[in-house]
This record gives structure tokens, sequence and C-alpha cells, in this order.
């Protein structure tokens, strides 16, 4: 199950069985300003995972803040989510927000990466 608003995504998983897992996660985001980095997103993972309680915010500057799924599967596998499971599986919803990110940031086609973003 899963929920989209601008600003919050919430994603629920049941486990099926005894060998599944089930998490409860809400990824609320805003844009924030960081001293050397610019612009970005402060983004902001809590909730469950395996009943194991979360709440760890991270920022991304403009240029990643479309990377927000890949950090935020990081920290939800360090509270027990398996490293198979991708927490942008669905579509629609990241999709959404994605595109929130993209309005919130007014981020355009072509705009520049800082060279030190990549690799």
């Amino acid at each position: 199950m899963a929920t989209f608003e601008p600003g919050h995504l919430h994603i629920e998983r049941h486990a099926l069985n005894k060998d599944d897992y089930s998490y409860n996660l809400h990824i609320e985001y805003k844009i924030a300003q960081d001293p050397k980095e610019g612009q970005g997103m402060l983004f902001t993972l809590r909730g469950s995972v395996e009943g194991k309680e979360l709440n760890e915010a991270f920022y991304l500057p403009k240029d990643q803040a479309f990377d927000f799924a890949r950090h935020a599967t990081r920290i939800a596998q360090k509270y027990g989510m398996p490293k198979t499971a991708n927490i942008g599986a669905m579509h629609k919803y990241y999709d959404e927000m994605f595109e929130d990110v993209r309005a919130q940031l007014d981020v355009k086609s072509g705009d520049p990466v800082k060279p030190e973003h990549l690799g």
C-alpha cells in the first residue's frame, strides 16, 4: 500500500508469511538550504521495518535530490529491510514524488551537475 501527497510519501508492506518482511515508512521532504551545498531537499524517513522504529533525516543537494529512494532504501536496510527490497518499487507514487521534488526545486532538464557529485 502507498499514498502520496506533496511533501509526503507513505509506503507500507505486510509480511505474507514468516519468510517475508514488513515495513511502514513515511518519507517527508522539504526545501532546505545547506551552507556548503546550497539549495536542496531535507528528507526525513520515519516509521518501522520489521517492528524496529526508525527516524533519520538526510539532506541531498539540488543536483542529487532525485536519488532519494536509494538513500532511503539504505537507511531502511540498516533497520532490517532485505537488500533485495527497493523503496522505489512502487513506481506510480515514486514518480509523483519525483515530479514534486523537481517542481519544488525548479529543476529543468539540462541543469548542471556539480562534478564532485559524480562518481
